[in-house]
């Protein structure tokens, strides 16, 4: 579904741009070293060593949401606070809370920024001191085939805004690059998000699904107008992690820049409930997804229990987040109850070891599971 949606889009923005012609142009410090970082704004803009993702708050498709969670997702909500709060090796950062303008489906569709916006503003109303940290709200503006001019981005994230109910979001991030099929529309995302900072509506920027070379490009862009890129973007698991990753890692260490990773369990593969004899996946889309990775998972999903139980009884899932955090990432695995977002946290007990991660890496490479890539991931 996500695959067709995105081809739709490539489709609708090369008409846009034709009726639009001429309209407008290793460790612990290490791992805290790498989430912590100086901005060159008037505040220090620190991010969590782990986040939550909120691509299933609203998407029936995929996930199956029905309103009936929201309950349960308010809870959440709170646990991904208070856990965040608990960790002293993030140095005070609020939640991180990865969300879009694009998530939702149908009549759905922002619904998991409205429901962020609902959460915070009932968190705030019953917090008596006031003094807790605030959540950080990172919201990915989508590169839909009418936002083609630099105005356009601007708008959008002044639409968030109200969905979020509040004045100024944490992240401000371009969802997908169009750099491969619209160069022109690119230029104009480039500008509306140095215009998001300028004008105050966030405290940092930053892209996602931006590879190497194309990152290289926009953070320059950026600093020639003073405006620091925070933040990339990636698809990153044990089961996404090719020589475009890899790259990655290396240049946003270069750069400054925080790299975040999404889908860090692929979809729910790496929690081993879905590989090998596993449950079967609860949407057509997830099977469809699965359908070639899964049974190859095996070797994997092994290493990862026996790595698990180095570490003292850490589950699957938590060792492939463990992972992510140890290459120098901040994970953003989702969660739709408070017990899933207790089971991510859990990660941050561990500190693999170099000859762990080698070992969990060698795994993967030898099962040759791998997942779909997102189509419109640059170089």
């Amino acid at each position: 579904e996500k695959i067709l949606h995105y081809r739709a889009m490539v489709a609708l923005s090369m008409i846009a741009l034709r009726s639009n012609a001429g309209a407008g142009r290793a460790r612990s410090d290490r791992r805290q070293q790498t989430t912590m970082m100086a901005m060159k704004g008037p505040k220090e803009f620190s991010v969590p060593r782990l986040g939550t993702g909120t691509w299933a708050w609203g998407n029936k498709v995929v996930w199956g949401y029905d309103i009936s969670m929201d309950a349960e997702l308010g809870r959440a909500y709170e646990a991904a606070r208070r856990l965040t709060a608990c960790d002293q090796a993030s140095n005070g950062a609020g939640a991180l809370f990865d969300t879009g303008d694009s998530y939702g489906t149908g009549r759905l569709s922002g619904r998991s920024e409205v429901l962020l916006g609902e959460f915070g503003e009932r968190h705030r109303s019953e917090d008596d001191d006031g003094e807790g940290e605030e959540a950080l709200l990172a919201t990915k503006l989508a590169t839909y085939p009418w936002r083609v001019t630099r105005r356009s981005m601007v708008s959008a994230c002044e639409a968030s805004l109200r969905r979020l109910k509040v004045d100024k979001v944490g992240l401000a991030q371009i969802h997908w690059p169009a750099s491969n099929y619209n160069p022109l529309q690119e230029q104009a995302l480039w500008r509306g998000l140095g215009d998001i900072y300028d004008g105050g509506l966030a405290r940092a920027v930053g892209v996602s699904n931006y590879g190497p070379k194309q990152l290289k490009k926009i953070h320059a862009y950026l600093a020639g107008r003073g405006v620091p890129l925070a933040t990339c973007q990636v698809q990153l698991s044990l089961l996404s992690y090719g020589p475009m990753q890899k790259e990655l890692v290396a240049v946003c260490a270069d750069l400054g820049v925080t790299l975040i990773a999404y889908s860090p369990l692929a979809l729910g593969l790496l929690t081993g409930k879905y590989g090998e004899g596993g449950a079967k996946a609860p949407t057509a889309i997830r099977s469809l997804a699965f359908r070639k990775a899964a049974p190859k998972c095996g070797p994997l999903l092994r290493e990862l229990e026996r790595v698990g139980e180095e570490c003292g009884g850490l589950t699957q899932g938590q060792v492939a987040l463990a992972w992510c955090v140890a290459k120098g990432t901040v994970p953003i695995p989702g969660a739709k109850t408070a017990a899933q977002v207790e089971q991510n946290f859990g990660a941050l007990g561990a500190d693999l070891t170099a000859s762990q991660c080698a070992a969990l890496e060698r795994a993967a490479e030898e099962s040759g599971a791998r997942v779909q890539q997102n189509i419109f991931q640059t170089e």
